[in-house]
């Protein structure tokens, strides 16, 4: 799995676009979500990158990523901190949205970022689609990625609920199965509701990073994640177990899976997607 990962993050930075002017014309892929596709600082060797960081390694010609994902933000927070206003500000006819909101809607114990799916959830994903189209760009609905979540068979059942109802066992079990289990529930079916309801492109990451995690296995997929052994890096000296957050490589290895579906599912995007990598994945 090291020398896939070198292979792979070698690949993709011969491919890299050299940074030039940007064309008057250029079209902008907003972002906006929480920390599984937020930008990361680079210091100290941080290996945390979340999806939407990488997103432009595969991206060409006219076209930018302007990532205003945040930590820790929800589809309320995220509205309710002026960051939504901030991005309606910027669109641009022509220009494209992606939504992906979910892991920190979930947080009930969390009154400034909890949502319901099926009410108040929809509500926000259905007024990101709205006010984008209302300025003449494409809004892009996507559920969250997936948790690696590998419980022992015995904790099976309690491994299915929500991530704030897994402290005690989260990390903490002596040896992991081999089916990985579901945390998001409900919130996975809002992105999707919305957008046949607004007539609007859904993409199932969840769907596509479960099958990648899933076909990784429970030892492999680690290199995905924050699995940062103590001593490795500066930012992290003691180490650390984080199975939310992806690496250099789960980032690259991610954003591939959303530029391969955002080639098929919206046709205009692929001109922009440098096809010796969308090839590779057809």
């Amino acid at each position: 799995m090291k020398l896939l990962t070198t292979l792979f993050i070698t690949t993709c930075l011969t491919v890299m676009p050299a940074v030039a002017a940007e064309p008057s014309d250029t079209v902008t892929v907003f972002m906006i979500g929480d920390s599984t596709m937020a930008n990361k600082p680079l210091k100290k060797e941080n290996q945390e990158r979340g999806w939407g960081q990488m997103l432009p390694v595969y991206l060409q010609g006219k076209i930018k990523v302007d990532n205003h994902a945040v930590n820790g933000r929800s589809s309320k927070s995220f509205i309710d901190e002026g960051r939504w206003d901030n991005v309606m500000s910027l669109i641009r006819p022509g220009d494209y949205v992606i939504i992906q909101f979910g892991h920190n809607d979930e947080k009930i114990k969390s009154p400034d970022r909890y949502t319901i799916p099926g009410s108040t959830f929809d509500d926000n994903l259905r007024r990101f689609v709205n006010d984008t189209k209302s300025k003449g760009a494409t809004p892009i609905l996507m559920n969250s990625i997936v948790r690696r979540n590998f419980p022992p068979q015995s904790m099976i059942d309690v491994a299915s609920e929500s991530d704030d109802k897994q402290k005690e066992w989260k990390g903490n079990y002596p040896q992991e199965g081999v089916i990985l289990i579901d945390t998001h529930g409900a919130y996975l079916d809002s992105p999707r509701n919305v957008a046949k309801e607004t007539g609007t492109t859904f993409i199932d990451m969840n769907k596509l990073t479960h099958e990648l995690v899933q076909n990784l296995g429970p030892n492999n997929s680690r290199d995905l994640f924050m699995w940062i052994p103590a001593g490795t890096y500066e930012f992290c000296p003691k180490g650390k177990i984080d199975n939310t957050h992806l690496t250099v490589i789960g980032g690259l290895m991610v954003s591939r899976l959303a530029v391969n579906a955002l080639a098929k599912q919206v046709p205009e995007l692929r001109r922009y997607i440098r096809p010796e990598i969308y090839n590779l994945n057809k």
